[in-house]
């Protein structure tokens, strides 16, 4: 931590947060998840799920460390107005894949910080397209348990990546942070690495 400059605390223990911000020269001084509710509100739509879940996280860590500065994410990835969410078991996940198979989706990640009690967010949408999947590639994927902690039961990073036949938006937005936003906010609030 330089001198003078504030710490800044991720709320998250998502491991791709982590490495997502040390690509671009930010390691967080304190790593402090928020646990809060994720159930969407009736008519919520997944762009506003996804910054309200990253501004609650900012928010409740925030309220702990009030001295620092606060920096949470969330990923919420839509077919439509359908919500999928973290798979909670194979058979979910197995569902999820068998519904993106050949399809578009939209994931939204929202991001927000928090510094002296203002609070900032933004969200990104990227499109992504899924070639077709047989049954024995889904399988085989969700024996992998890739899937376990993901929103929409895949993550890009790893072999649920050869699933992509297109992108259009920030890779590491699918990821779980998307950087460009993630790095504006904090200089927005004076933050810089």
């Amino acid at each position: 931590m330089s001198a003078g400059r504030p710490e800044l605390v991720l709320a998250s223990a998502s491991p791709r947060r982590i490495e997502l911000l040390a690509q671009v020269g930010i390691t967080p001084d304190h790593i402090d998840p928020a646990d809060i509710d994720e159930t969407p509100l009736k008519g919520e739509t997944p762009p506003r799920l996804a910054e309200r879940l990253a501004t609650s996280k900012a928010q409740v860590v925030a309220a702990r460390r009030p001295y620092a500065v606060v920096i949470a994410a969330d990923t919420v990835v839509s077919v439509g107005r359908r919500f999928l969410e973290k798979a909670a078991d194979e058979a979910e996940a197995i569902r999820f894949l068998k519904l993106l198979s050949g399809r578009n989706h939209r994931v939204f990640t929202g991001v927000a910080v928090v510094r002296d009690g203002k609070l900032s967010s933004r969200v990104n949408e990227t499109r992504v397209t899924f070639k077709p999947l047989s049954d024995h590639e889904i399988a085989t994927y969700v024996a992998t348990g890739d899937w376990r902690g993901k929103a929409g039961g895949y993550g890009i990073q790893g072999p649920a990546g050869a699933f992509v036949q297109r992108i259009v938006g920030s890779h590491p937005s699918v990821m779980g942070l998307p950087v460009y936003e993630a790095v504006q906010l904090l200089n927005g609030v004076g933050w810089r690495a």
